[in-house]
């Protein structure tokens, strides 16, 4: 599913995560993204970038974006880890 939330992206950090990770998210958001929605949960949403897996919220009152989780996207080969399932 593809998403749009054009140039007023409003973020809300629920973790404190650092701002250069939310600075980030805010400039991916402002074009087209590619998301997975929660099955469980609606109005939840998974989206990759190059490095980091973004867990997001959106409002579906307000539109604002509540940042929840990130983790390493470990789907990007990494010189660490070649070698590493053999």
């Amino acid at each position: 599913m593809l998403i749009n939330v054009g140039p007023e992206v409003q973020i809300e950090d629920l973790r404190n995560h650092p701002s250069e990770t939310v600075m980030r998210l805010q400039s991916l958001l402002v074009g087209r993204v590619t998301v997975t929605a929660d099955p469980k949960r609606t109005g939840f949403y998974e989206f990759e970038s190059d490095s980091t897996v973004y867990y997001i919220h959106v409002s579906p009152v307000s539109g604002i974006i509540f940042l929840l989780a990130t983790w390493p996207n470990v789907a990007v080969s990494s010189p660490q880890l070649e070698g590493w399932f053999c």
